[in-house]
Parts: C-alpha cells; structure tokens; sequence
C-alpha cells in the first residue's frame, strides 16, 4: 500500500470539448458516459489499491458491527400521543418507519407499530428511495406529507400518506422530486414551493414562488401568495395551527443569512420588521429574535448573538420593548433553544461545552431563569421540547468523545430527567484522554481544540494524528460519540483532534461573520495554527499529521493541501468545493455567495483565487497524499470540484492522489449504513497507511 496512483481516463477523452482555460471542463457533465468512465477507472484503482486488502476488510467489518448494529438508539419524536422513529439496520438498509407509546419505549424490547417499509417499498416498486422525513397534520396526526429521495440527495418527491391505514392516499397530494418545501394549512390545503416549470427557480436552484394548492386539483391550478425574485435563495411559507394564535407567515430567504419574513393575513403582507441577518421565531403569543450583528431598536442596542422576547401583537402594533433572555460574552454563546409549554430551555456553550438554562416568563413581565442539570466534561448537549401543546416535557441527547450517547426524558419541575436509552460503548474509552488545547492564530485569535489521545502517549512527535475541521455557516463542531471513529482509529493508537476555528458558530454569530468572504483566509490560518500546535507540543509530525473535512471542510482542507501542503502528510477532502471560480455556477453553489463572494465580480474574484485550490495548486511542489471522496447523486455540492481536482493533480504529475465516488447517498456521500462503512474504513485505511 501506498504505491505512486496510475490511474485511467486522467485526460479528456478524444472527441470531447474541452476549454484551454479548464482543460477539465468536460468532467463536470456529471452523467455523461465519458465522465462516468473517467469515475469507473478512478473507483476501480482506488479500490484495488485500499479496499482489496485483508486489513481492509477487517477494517469495514468492525465499522459495519457500529453502523449495522440493531443496539443504536431508537430516537423519537412526540405526535399526540405517540412517539415516532425511524429505523435502520441490516434488516432494513434503507428504514422503517414505526411508532410506540411512551410506556412502551420505557421497555428494553418495546412493541413498535409499523407504519411504512422503505425496503419493501423500493421493492414493490423496483426504485432505491432513500427516506427523507414525514411532515404531519396536528392535531390528529393522521395525514402525512412524506419525502423520498431518488438517491439520497436534496430534490425529493413527496406523497401523502394515511397513518391508520397503513397506504398512501390514491389521489392525494403527490409532487415528483424537485427541490421542494410542502406544508399542511389544513386537511384540503397545502402551502408548496417547488418547481413550476420555467422561470420558478431561482438561481441557486430553489422555489422562488409559494402556492396555496387544494386538494383534488391539479397543481397547476394553485393559488399564487408569493414570489421571490431570481436571485433571492428560496421561498417558502407555513401555518401555525396553535388554537388561538394561527399564523401564517411567508419568508424569502435573501442569501443564507438574511431573510425576509411576512405575515399573511386578510389577503395582505405584512413585514415583521426585525433585521435581516437575524433569526426570527414564533411560539403562541410570543415572538424571539436571535441577533447576528448589533440592533438598535426603541432607543437599546443589543449586542451581537443575543435572544430577545417580545409579544408578538405588540411588536406587530410598534413596540420595541425587548427582553433580553440571552446575552454573550467573550467565551460563551447561544447554540440553540427549544420550547416547552410553559418554558424555554436555552443550549449555551462556554468555551465550546453544552450548559443548559430554563427560562419561564412570568406574569409580571419577567423572566425567571433557573439551571437544568448539566453534561459530563468535554460533552454536547441537544435538546428538544416534546408536544408543546401538551406539557412541559423534554429531551435530552447527551454525549461526548468518549461517553456513549444517552437519550433522556424529562418534565420541567418533575425532577431529573429519565435516562430511558443508553448506547453501548463500541470501544474501550478507558484506553483514552480528552483534554482542550489552545493554539494561537496568525493575528493572535486563541483557538481551541479537542484532543483524544491515548493514555501514555509519548509526545515524540511519531504519533498517527487525525485534524478535523470545518469553519462556515456558523455551525459549531462540539464532543460527539463516534464508535466509528473509535474503531477504525483510535483503537489503533490515533490520535483525534476537533479544531474549533473561525466561521463556526463556537463563540456566537461574530465567530463566523469575521471569517467571511474577503476574510474566508483567517479560518485556513487558525487550522494552520492548530496543526502547528500539534507539531510544537510533539504530540505529532508534519509526515504523521493527516487533515480531513467534508464540504465547506473539504474546502477547508483543500487549502490545507495547496497552502500548507509543508504541515500533512495526508489529506481526506470529502463532497467538497475546490473550484471557486465555477462555484457559482455548479450545483447549488450560487447560494452560497453571501459565505465566499461572487467570483464573476473581478473586484471579488481578487480576494476569492486566493482561496480557490484548483487555481493554487503549483508545479513542481510536494503534495501530501490526497483522497478525493464525493458522490454523484450530491446535487448539493456536486461531484464535479473534486474529479477535476483530482484530474488535474494527476495530470501535473502529482503522486498519490486518489478519487472515489459513490453513485448514492447524495452530499452525505452515503445512502445506508453498509456504505458508511465502505466510505469510513476507506478513509481509516488511506490515513493510517500514508501516515506511518
């Protein structure tokens, strides 16, 4: 292992257009016969080389003893009176939908009620739909709206399906796959964006227009209530059905950061007036505005990251008499909310670890906070309310790197929570540490990073070490549990490392906002920074530091390659962007404009080709080992950034660059649980190999 690749189809093949410019353009024809030849070759020799071996299949089986195993927690969410779970196991690759009541689920082996076969429905209908969620009709539950992916990718088709029967309604509402959003108003309406035909989509590849459509008529027939231009994201619109407070609101998503939202009401539009970049929320009489940038309103400025209250009615009427449930600081940040009936639980991270608050408004006015019991160290939390309706119930899922995963319930003012499932451990975490660095980045930004080492381990600087990172869209990397990665690595003797860099949402909205666009580079210093750390304590080597990062994070560590290729010894780029220049017009990249900029601008490609590997990479520099891993039904990203990448390294020369696709599985890379377990060992296998 750890030969020099020779790999097939490395050039475009003859009689095919190519571009002076782009000699790869070819490969972006994501399905046509000569791209998916040029995939075919590349799958074959990366397979011969890392998936033919002994080593490689033990790898896999154990991995598949993680992702095949019926002792995963069945999570579940409450509808009326029951709880709701989907399920996945070697029995059932592609799911079961079931359900059970509370006093059943309480039981080790709990009776479950089965509601759809996915297996047997592909089956009977000779397809490979990959379940993608059921939406629900309060407050009986009865009706539901369910979504299928053709191959496990964002466009779904959506049919309506009857709950005590067991069967889908024959002539109920029905929509082929498109980049949908569907939503109940009542048992005879829906409000549904989806492709309309020409002129309905916007840019990126989303609804721009919202319809109301009532059953038993053809879609073409629905009723429009709103349009967004072309080069807004989406649209979408939903009802709230809560006795006494239904709303319906329409919202045109700008970019991913600025939204738009209005109250439909009496034939008319009416603005909720709050700032674009914020995250506005409803629940009963209440409205809640999460702040990415500074607000000032009724003569107070509130700071970036905070949550604030208000009466819906009133703010609609002209006040602006906010309470502040949630305000920052220089090491905490809001990382989510969730309502109860009577409560609001808020999800706070001090220096990357969950905390958990109860905040209660009280007749007078205020708001009562109180604590919630907490997680072990260097663990998350996630929190969800259950019927809001109903009562004050919660759950809790709690884990951490080395704490099997917990699923609890609880009711606010019941006491603790009730631990009703536990994980098992698939691998011995006595064996290991867990300890939080931090590195200091180029302007002197402190970042922080988990380590998962052995017990012992001699800081020589010889030990295999895995960095992982992401750094966009404000979504915080926290502790996890992973028995995969216990497995296929650690037990090993790797090291992990979960870097907490800039563009994440770590330390609240300015944790992202500071990495954006013309700054996108301070997030490759700070993952920079923290492989430097590595190196200076000895934890590591540059020959036995590998990076990996999936999508934005396969962009992340793309940089890795072509910036620092001195710092790694090997590289893991997953679904992931490298070609900046084409982005845009790739997938559903034109999306993301507001997160990189617009490289068809020239004052903005300037500061963008910085950024962009495909255009970074050089002649005759010493790259680390490279595995490309993408998947042709990803209609998020696309597959095509990483074959020309890949296309191009080899082209120059480049040794040890690999490619795999998957055909399923869409930008998770992955439809079920067996090729998880393909696409984990492969990249286990890859690193260990190239780091020894």
């Amino acid at each position: 292992m750890g030969a020099t690749a020779s790999h097939a189809g490395d050039v475009s093949p003859a009689g095919t257009s190519t571009s002076n410019a782009d000699p790869y353009l070819w490969l972006e024809d994501v399905r046509s016969p000569h791209a998916m030849a040029w995939v075919r070759a590349q799958n074959a020799s990366t397979q011969k080389q890392f998936a033919s071996t002994p080593e490689f299949a033990g790898t896999r089986d154990r991995l598949l003893g993680v992702y095949g195993s019926d002792a995963h927690i069945p999570y579940v969410y409450r509808q009326g009176s029951y709880l709701y779970n989907f399920w996945q196991d070697k029995a059932h690759p592609r799911g079961i939908w079931r359900r059970t009541t509370l006093a059943e689920y309480r039981n080790t082996q709990p009776h479950w009620e089965l509601l759809l076969d996915v297996d047997a429905l592909n089956k009977a209908q000779n397809s490979h739909a990959v379940f993608k969620g059921a939406e629900c009709l309060e407050p009986a539950f009865k009706r539901c709206l369910i979504s299928f992916s053709p191959d496990g990718g964002d466009a779904v088709a959506v049919r309506e399906f009857d709950v005590p029967s067991r069967s889908f309604v024959e002539g109920g509402f029905a929509l082929p796959a498109a980049k949908s959003t569907v939503g109940w108003i009542d048992e005879n309406h829906l409000y549904v964006s989806t492709d309309f035909g020409p002129g309905s989509l916007t840019d990126s590849g989303y609804p721009r227009i919202v319809k109301r459509w009532t059953r038993g008529t053809p879609l073409s027939a629905a009723t429009t209530v709103f349009e967004a231009g072309t080069k807004d994201l989406s649209a979408s619109a939903n009802h709230d059905p809560t006795p006494g407070y239904e709303r319906d609101i329409a919202s045109v998503y700008r970019d991913f950061f600025h939204t738009d939202s209005y109250l439909l009401e009496n034939g008319k539009r009416i603005h909720i007036d709050v700032p674009g970049d914020a995250l506005p929320s409803t629940f009963r009489q209440w409205l809640l505005v999460q702040l990415r940038t500074a607000w000032t309103t009724g003569g107070k400025t509130y700071p970036p990251g905070a949550l604030l209250a208000i009466k819906f009615d009133d703010f609609m009427a002209g006040k602006r008499d906010f309470t502040t449930l949630f305000s920052p600081s220089a090491h905490s940040a809001l990382s989510g909310y969730s309502w109860t009936r009577h409560h609001l639980i808020l999800n706070v991270l001090d220096d990357v670890k969950s905390r958990l608050e109860i905040v209660t408004p009280q007749a007078d006015g205020q708001w009562l906070h109180q604590s919630l019991a907490g997680a072990p160290s260097f663990s998350s939390i996630d929190v969800s309310g259950g019927d809001p309706e109903h009562d004050d119930e919660y759950w809790l899922t709690v884990n951490g790197f080395l704490h099997p995963t917990s699923f609890a319930r609880g009711v606010i003012g019941q006491g603790a929570p009730e631990i009703l499932k536990q994980a098992p451990a698939y691998f011995d975490a006595s064996a290991f540490n867990v300890s939080q660095h931090f590195a200091t980045s180029k302007d002197g930004t402190r970042i922080p990073y988990f380590e998962v080492d052995p017990k012992g381990m001699k800081l020589d600087g010889s030990n295999r070490t895995l960095l992982y990172g992401y750094g966009g869209f404000e979504i915080s990397m926290l502790p996890s549990y992973s028995g995969g990665l216990g497995r296929g690595w650690l037990e090993r003797g790797g090291v992990y490392v979960l870097a907490n860099i800039r563009g994440g949402g770590e330390y609240g909205p300015q944790w992202h906002l500071g990495a954006m666009q013309a700054n996108t580079p301070l997030i490759y210093q700070d993952f920079a920074a923290v492989a430097q750390d590595l190196i200076a304590r000895g934890v590591t080597s540059a020959q036995h530091l590998g990076a990996q990062g999936d999508s934005k994070g396969g962009l992340l560590v793309g940089n890795m390659l072509t910036q620092y290729p001195q710092l790694f010894g090997a590289i893991v780029c997953g679904m992931p962007l490298l070609d900046m220049k084409r982005y845009t017009h790739l997938a559903a990249g034109a999306s993301w404009v507001a997160e990189y900029g617009d490289p068809d601008d020239p004052r903005q490609w300037a500061f963008i080709k910085t950024f962009s590997p495909y255009h970074n990479l050089k002649s005759g520099t010493h790259y680390p080992a490279v595995l490309f891993y993408t998947a042709t039904s990803d209609d998020r990203v696309g597959p095509v950034q990483a074959r020309k990448m890949a296309a191009k390294m080899q082209g120059m020369g480049v040794k040890k660059v690999w490619f795999y696709e998957n055909t399923e599985g869409g930008h998770s890379g992955m439809a079920d649980y067996r090729q998880a377990a393909f696409r984990y060992a492969l990249t286990y296998d890859f690193l260990w190999d190239a780091l020894k």
